[in-house]
């Protein structure tokens, strides 16, 4: 009897796991490009602007000092505690020269869609594996984080 019994999981598990040889399911993979938009009208997943609503943000040449006094106050609040202004990571990375890294989409998009970044943006997984601790939602508004991205913008020299 415990003959027939082993036999019969060995055989249950070869056909639950094994039947498939060519590994294909049947499925055509769904691979997201930037060419097709999705159903709130932005373009899919862009690497280059990540994943949220921001697909253009216009950036001037020269520092908008209000729009950066404003984010120095939001980064004492929300973001000092987890980062640095150097290139020092503390919890979180640095922030020198992290507007010359990524795009004022991606960095805004990750600003105030930090799960939906972190769970589909190469560049954000790889962060996560050096800091090792998600990044918490802020709950910045859309200004807050353009004032963040402009006192970002600041502390890597522009003026």
């Amino acid at each position: 009897m415990k003959k027939i019994f082993v036999i019969g999981i060995i055989a249950l598990g070869i056909t639950a796991c094994g039947n498939n040889q060519s590994g294909d399911n049947g499925e055509t993979p769904k691979t997201p490009t930037t060419d097709q938009p999705t159903s709130n009208g932005n373009p899919s997943y862009d690497p280059n602007r990540g994943e949220g609503k921001f697909t253009k943000v216009d950036v001037s040449p020269t520092l908008d000092v209000a729009k950066a006094t404003a984010g120095e106050k939001v980064f004492s609040v929300k973001c000092a505690a987890c980062h640095k202004l150097t290139d020092e990571k503390l919890v979180g990375p640095g922030w020198k020269d992290v507007t010359k890294r990524h795009t004022a989409e991606w960095i805004m998009n990750f600003s105030t869609n930090t799960d939906d970044m972190l769970n589909k943006d190469p560049k954000a997984q790889a962060m996560l594996e050096i800091c090792l601790v998600r990044m918490p939602n802020q709950n910045l508004s859309d200004d807050e984080a353009r004032d963040v991205y402009e006192f970002m913008r600041k502390n890597d020299g522009v003026k």
